[in-house]
């Protein structure tokens, strides 16, 4: 949906697109969580990746560096405090002393995690770097088009397979609900005009030609969830949770989940999800067909990218023609749910009723 974006729980506005040889590190996220370890491979190449960084990132991240990569090297903090003159030494070793007991491994990840992070606070809305064989996009508060834009490079570029992944601790927090607080000109029927838009970003998903993955890295809510039904596979790790809250926001579903949610988990099963707002936990949403496997958080990235890794070295036209043939018998009965979705939504977004569900949401979390 042009204009409309969908909320994550990292910091900065952009879709990022990237191409590894290796795994990828993740971008940093400050609340606190279960971390995945980083791999010592991943861990250089943080390391080498600051010398590309064009800005400075001030004395307080710098500081944050240093301590984790002492951690990550070391250990906890086991020298003596410098003396009281010897301030730039004093604050490295109190930022180092600050980490307490977080395990080598932990802050090699969260080292990971911070260097990626500045490295594509700098690349703007898509960045793309060395060619291999995947492509990731990773979100982080995009916009609509900057998706449709990332898929539609990765359609063409070289890679085998293209993956998706969130940027912090959510896979991805769904539409942003403030956006219907925010009236254009032209009033809730300009509104959902615009909100019209987003059969093309569905269609983009439907159409895209290359095996997609969905690297479910924490909990996933509305059109984040919707959509997994138009991926090739679905990998959570355990704390991941589904939700598709509409009939709560006066809305009607999306991302052909009316189609794609019955024909894979069953006619009442969807109904719990799409008409009574049911969340369901890694565990459930595997049982049900909606996601194809679950992994321990600790494990999970390790597991999951060797895995990747190894698809990405299969034939790639025999994998896109090949699902071009699993695909094919659905596409245009796809097409045709997206735009009835759509249509519906468009009304739905023009009704009091979702106007004030949506409101009595922002109030009750306004309580909180």
């Amino acid at each position: 949906m042009a204009g409309v974006a969908l909320r994550c729980s990292a910091p900065w506005r952009f879709v990022k697109l990237r191409r590894f040889s290796s795994i990828p590190s993740l971008t940093f996220h400050t609340s606190a969580s279960p971390m995945m370890a980083a791999t010592e491979e991943q861990f250089e190449q943080a390391r080498s990746r600051m010398s590309s960084l064009k800005k400075d990132p001030g004395n307080d991240v710098k500081l944050q560096i240093y301590a984790l990569f002492k951690q990550a090297t070391q250990g906890p903090c086991n020298t003596p405090k410098p003396g009281m003159l010897d301030f730039v030494n004093k604050v490295k070793w109190e930022a180092w002393r600050s980490l307490g007991s977080v395990p080598q491994d932990e802050a090699r990840q969260k080292y990971c995690d911070l260097i990626g992070s500045l490295v594509a606070a700098e690349g703007g809305s898509a960045a793309q770097e060395a060619a291999d064989d995947i492509t990731t996009i990773k979100l982080n508060r995009p916009m609509y088009n900057d998706i449709i834009e990332a898929l539609n490079q990765a359609a063409k570029d070289d890679s085998v397979l293209t993956v998706f992944t969130g940027a912090g601790d959510f896979y991805c927090s769904g539409n942003d609900l403030s956006n219907f607080t925010n009236i254009p000109e032209g009033g809730v029927q300009e509104q959902a005009r615009r909100g019209g838009g987003a059969a093309e970003y569905v269609k983009a998903y439907i159409d895209f030609p290359k095996p997609l993955v969905a690297v479910v890295n924490g909990p996933a809510v509305g059109i984040s969830v919707t959509l997994l039904g138009l991926f090739d596979l679905v990998y959570a790790t355990d704390r991941a949770s589904f939700h598709t809250p509409f009939s709560q926001l006066g809305q009607s579903a999306e991302g052909c989940s009316s189609y794609t949610f019955p024909k894979i988990m069953g006619p009442a099963k969807a109904s719990e999800m799409l008409l009574f707002n049911k969340k369901l936990s890694a565990v459930q949403a595997c049982e049900l067909g909606l996601v194809t496997e679950v992994f321990p958080d600790s494990s999970f990235q390790t597991e999951v990218w060797t895995r990747l890794k190894a698809y990405a070295k299969l034939p790639p036209n025999s994998l896109s023609l090949s699902k071009q043939l699993i695909r094919a018998t659905e596409k245009a009965r796809l097409h045709q749910v997206n735009d009835a979705e759509v249509e519906r939504l468009m009304e739905r977004w023009t009704s009091d009723e979702c106007f004030n569900a949506v409101m009595s949401f922002f109030q009750a979390k306004a309580r909180l």
